[in-house]
């Protein structure tokens, strides 16, 4: 690890002019994504801005006309335990608890998480070489690597790597905004426009910019949030980032589907929302699992998957359709 400066801010407007104006400068909150990018050497900024002391923006809050407003840098663990959120949004709740071990998400602001390095093995690994998001127009070994892990849809040749956030997949199944104060003043930026695909520049994993501060996450009220899922499928038990994953949220009309949100993780470099197959669920029997099973294929007609991973196309499907009769079971 390099050695830093540490700073503190103490508001918002002079965090954000800092920033705007210190290219060798990062927020830290939690720092449990960062200092590991430290220890890789992945990340190298010369200052560290602390922005945990910055006021108003570790709140949760559920406004009376419905949904969440989570700040920024509320902790992963005391979203998790918010009685509005699991009652509210019990898929979000469980992505958190899939999302890391009890100590780190002590640690970890919601702010931060979402704010994670879409990476693979290459890019962690100095010494492996090829990683266009560490290094630029080095090219992508897991392109004709070891890419089981990796992406099926939405990747570049410059990169196949897959987002490792499981809460951004549940903000995404739900529609959340990312409110975002800036040198120009505030944006609302959708969940879905929040994480970038790699195309030739994958060293950009979002879209925000210097002076960005993000301040809070607003989840809109939806029918179907409280029939919601999140289920995880990983190689081992615990603090394991995503073979693949689905939110699921699902309103029933009798005994057949409404409406239905799903979103994908650990099959692109952002969350993947299943579109055509949300429009096909409709007026489905969740008992109808091959119903089911067709209507989530059409999402898949455009999977590439690579040498190594072709399972997860299958995986996926299985994973979603359970995710839904779980979510489902709910109401």
């Amino acid at each position: 690890m390099d050695p830093f400066a540490l700073l503190r801010a103490d508001n918002a407007a002079q965090a954000i002019a800092v920033h705007a104006a210190d290219s060798q400068l990062a927020f830290v909150a939690g720092g449990t994504d960062l200092i590991g990018l430290l220890k890789d050497r992945a990340a190298s900024p010369e200052r560290l801005l602390d922005i945990n002391g910055l006021p108003n923006m570790a709140m949760i809050e559920a406004p009376p006309e419905g949904g969440l407003r989570i700040g920024a840098l509320a902790r992963m663990s005391d979203v998790a335990a918010d009685v509005q959120v699991r009652r509210q949004f019990p898929v979000v709740a469980e992505a958190l608890l899939f999302s890391a071990s009890g100590q780190l998400r002590n640690m970890a602001s919601i702010g931060g998480n979402i704010m994670q390095r879409t990476r693979c093995a290459y890019f962690r690994d100095e010494t492996a070489g090829r990683c266009n998001k560490r290094s630029p127009s080095s090219g992508c070994a897991a392109l004709h690597g070891l890419n089981r892990n990796h992406a099926i849809f939405g990747w570049s040749e410059s990169c196949v790597a897959t987002n490792p956030s499981d809460l951004a997949v549940a903000f995404a199944a739900m529609d959340a905004i990312v409110i975002v104060e800036g040198q120009t003043g505030e944006r609302r930026i959708p969940l879905a426009d929040f994480h970038r695909l790699p195309g030739s520049a994958p060293e950009r994993d979002n879209v925000i910019d210097r002076g960005d501060l993000i301040k809070a996450v607003e989840v809109p009220a939806n029918p179907e949030a409280r029939a919601s899922h999140y289920l995880k499928v990983r190689d081992r038990a615990s603090y394991e980032f995503a073979l693949v994953s689905a939110a699921a949220a699902v309103a029933m009309d009798g005994g057949r589907i409404r409406s239905a949100r799903i979103a994908m993780g650990g099959v692109a470099h952002k969350p993947w929302r299943l579109a055509a197959a949300e429009s096909r669920l409709r007026g489905i029997s969740l008992d109808d699992t091959e119903g089911l099973r067709s209507a989530i294929a059409a999402s898949f007609v455009d999977a590439r998957p690579l040498a190594h991973n072709a399972f997860k196309v299958e995986l996926a499907q299985r994973v979603a359709v359970r995710a839904l009769q779980t979510a489902g079971a709910r109401i």
